[in-house]
């Protein structure tokens, strides 16, 4: 009789997803994972992969970094819970306070702690309403703000973002984002940023009075939308056409924030200072925790009660925010994403030599990522099925890591930074052999 071969333990827990888990919710790779350190996971059946994906920018200081699983056992063992708005504990104010120092915010400035970027972006606009009295945000083409119903109105896909969740709420509009790679058809790379800037000054002729607006919120590098660096001079205008209509700049850095640009917050290349700051993911080290910092007389412009939540900065997210900040400090994390953004650059760039359908090589750090397409003279995407394919010949041979951008074409990294020098070109040599075995 044939030797009857049992299922592994990963496709039996796949097969629980799938009758469990909700569809709605994203399968980005088939990976059941049992355990992880640094840049390093071990699936249940004991496989071992290199993680490009950080828990989708989540994980900047690695997989369960010592100093946070031992701040996170210490916490456990004084107090888990009471929610701060009910009785405070210091962990929750040193976090706003070490916010409050790194912030590129001009101003005397304060923060709120919240559970999740989507929430923390809510609150943002909050804050913009209550402070100027103005309904109106404007939004970015391609941006990605989270997944909550407000943040849907503010992101910049369709589907399957928003369709079938529809009303969305008023008063939020929408413009056009420097995207160099594909700039409107007849405009040339040196007239984008002047041209998206035309098509938001005709925005306020049409649609909202800047009068009427209260925030212009974006990403100052996209995340979802595809790793998209916006044209040079961009920010900085918009920077100057709130300040002449009193409206606020609210910088979305839940993906960008904690030195995955080369900066500790991607603004700062910009030189620009914000008005209201998010921040999330990498905060807490894979723990819930978001903030928004802003300058003082915004902050405190909701009433008392109006914003918060019962688990908003628990104890236990606090202490792991903490930790990052002094591994920040200690591990020089920002000047490891510009090495690791250095050597990841250099080979990004020999894959936009090499391969006929890689058809563009940018980012900054190591916020980097290279757009996918069938043809490299009219810049037609690479099917979202090919891409896959892509994906799993990395996932076959131990990588993880996930696309992103407006076609679902565009690989992105978002490995720890602490990841050691040999697992990031071994990683990089996986997603080389993917590539080199793949054929339009």
């Amino acid at each position: 009789m044939p030797t009857k071969i049992s299922a592994s333990k990963s496709s039996e827990l796949r097969a629980e997803r799938e009758a469990l888990v909700s569809k709605g919710s994203a399968a980005y790779t088939s990976v059941v994972i049992a355990k992880a350190l640094n840049a390093k996971v071990w699936d249940v059946d004991g496989k071992e992969y290199i993680d490009f994906a950080g828990g989708i920018g989540a994980l900047n200081v690695g997989h369960c970094h010592p100093a946070v699983a031992a701040a996170l056992r210490e916490q456990a063992g004084k107090l888990l819970h009471t929610c701060f708005h009910v009785a405070a504990y210091p962990g929750y104010t040193e976090v706003c306070r070490e916010l409050i120092g790194v912030a590129p915010i001009a101003g005397r400035k304060k923060a709120v702690l919240l559970n999740s970027g989507a929430e923390a972006v809510e609150n943002a606009v909050k804050f913009a309403r209550a402070f100027t009295r103005r309904k109106g945000i404007i939004a970015f083409d391609n941006a990605f703000h989270g997944r909550t119903l407000l943040c849907l109105t503010l992101n910049g896909k369709y589907k399957p973002l928003r369709q079938g969740f529809g009303p969305c709420p008023p008063e939020v509009y929408r413009s056009r984002f420097p995207y160099p790679y594909r700039p409107p058809h007849g405009v040339k790379p040196e007239h984008l940023t002047e041209y998206c800037l035309q098509e938001l000054d005709r925005l306020f002729q049409t649609d909202i009075a800047p009068e009427d607006t209260a925030a212009m919120i974006l990403e100052p590098v996209q995340g979802e939308g595809g790793f998209v660096v916006p044209s040079a001079g961009f920010v900085k205008a918009l920077r100057e056409r709130c300040d002449k209509h009193g409206i606020l700049l609210i910088i979305d850095e839940v993906q960008t924030g904690f030195g995955r640009t080369g900066e500790l917050f991607a603004i700062e290349r910009e030189g620009v200072s914000p008005d209201l700051l998010v921040t999330a993911k990498s905060l807490g080290a894979g723990m819930p925790i978001s903030a928004v910092v802003g300058k003082a007389e915004i902050m405190d412009a909701a009433l008392p009660g109006a914003v918060g939540g019962t688990y908003g900065g628990n104890p236990m997210s606090c202490a792991a925010a903490l930790a990052v900040f002094k591994i920040f400090r200690e591990e020089k994390l920002v000047l490891a994403a510009q090495r690791i953004g250095r050597l990841v650059e250099k080979r990004f760039d020999a894959f936009l030599d090499r391969f006929p359908f890689v058809g563009d090589s940018r980012g900054v750090g190591a916020m980097r990522a290279i757009e996918l397409v069938a043809d490299k003279k009219t810049k037609a995407p690479l099917p979202a099925a090919r891409v896959k394919e892509i994906l799993h010949a990395c996932e076959d041979g131990g990588l993880i890591l996930i696309k992103a951008g407006a076609h679902d074409n565009v690989l992105r990294t978002l490995m720890p930074l602490t990841i050691p020098e040999e697992d990031l070109n071994r990683g990089l040599d996986i997603l080389q052999g993917a590539l080199e075995s793949f054929r339009l």
